[in-house]
């Protein structure tokens, strides 16, 4: 068995989320399994390295894929990008050690969010930022952001119903401000279903003044979703980078500290 990671980037408008679905052919894993079994010529599955929900945008989404044949990886990836729609892209095709797996080799994510703060949000940027159109007390948004980094009990900012672990650790968060439009980039060992949306959505409410900064250790304490902030929207997320080494992932985290 031959083990390939494919990196993909794709515009999540269009798509019903990452995961395949039985009731829509538009997810991004159903269309992806489809092309890439036209080409290998039998059913083929590919994991993500995790799901983005519908309307969730990929920098570099990471599949794991294996085939009992091995391919020719430039020969294969242009064969795949003919077939898929233009909002779908193959940016990668590498060999991996056979124990490769895209969600359990991960060892962190990184999910930016642009927000545009403009009175009159710019018409190229509306499907891809959250207009925001109010004026944000960005230092207060650091000094939550920094309660909010480490290992933490995060059930207060995620919509997850079933019992599941939620705890996590937050590496580092980037806030960069730069011609009206806030770039927020999230660096964690993962994230929960909403997460990211939430935990942005609680930073531009501490950036207006609906919540304060030095609340955020007891919005953690406290373990209730009604206590964060509002789910900022899906067409400003995106999934930036998926980290497999200790050493890449550093370096990112590194990179924001400089900002």
């Amino acid at each position: 068995m031959n083990t390939y990671r494919i990196t993909v980037a794709y515009d999540g408008t269009a798509y019903r989320g990452w995961q395949r679905q039985e009731n829509t052919e538009l997810t991004v894993q159903g269309i992806l399994e489809r092309r890439i079994s036209e080409i290998a010529g039998k059913k083929t599955v590919v994991s993500g390295s995790g799901r983005t929900d519908s309307g969730v945008h990929a920098l570099g989404q990471e599949c794991s894929l294996y085939l009992e044949q091995e391919i020719d990886m430039d020969s294969f990836k242009k064969q795949l990008n003919a077939l898929l729609p233009e909002d779908i892209r193959v940016l990668d095709i590498s060999r991996e050690k056979r124990d490769f797996h895209a969600r359990k080799s991960a060892v962190g994510k990184c999910y930016e969010y642009q927000i545009d703060l403009r009175d009159k949000m710019e018409v190229f940027h509306r499907k891809y930022r959250f207009h925001f159109p109010h004026p944000v007390d960005i230092a207060a948004m650091e000094q939550a952001a920094e309660y909010l980094m480490g290992t933490h009990d995060f059930s207060a900012f995620t919509d997850l119903k079933e019992d599941k672990d939620t705890v996590r650790t937050i590496y580092a968060v980037g806030i960069v401000y730069e011609k009206d439009t806030l770039t927020l980039s999230w660096i964690g060992d993962g994230f929960l279903y909403h997460m990211v949306r939430i935990l942005t959505g609680t930073l531009l409410d501490v950036g207006i003044g609906k919540i304060k900064a030095e609340e955020i250790p007891e919005i953690l304490k406290a373990k209730d979703r009604k206590k964060s902030g509002f789910p900022a929207p899906a067409k400003g997320l995106f999934l930036g980078r998926v980290f497999y080494t200790e050493a890449e992932l550093k370096k990112a985290v590194q990179k924001i500290g400089e900002k």
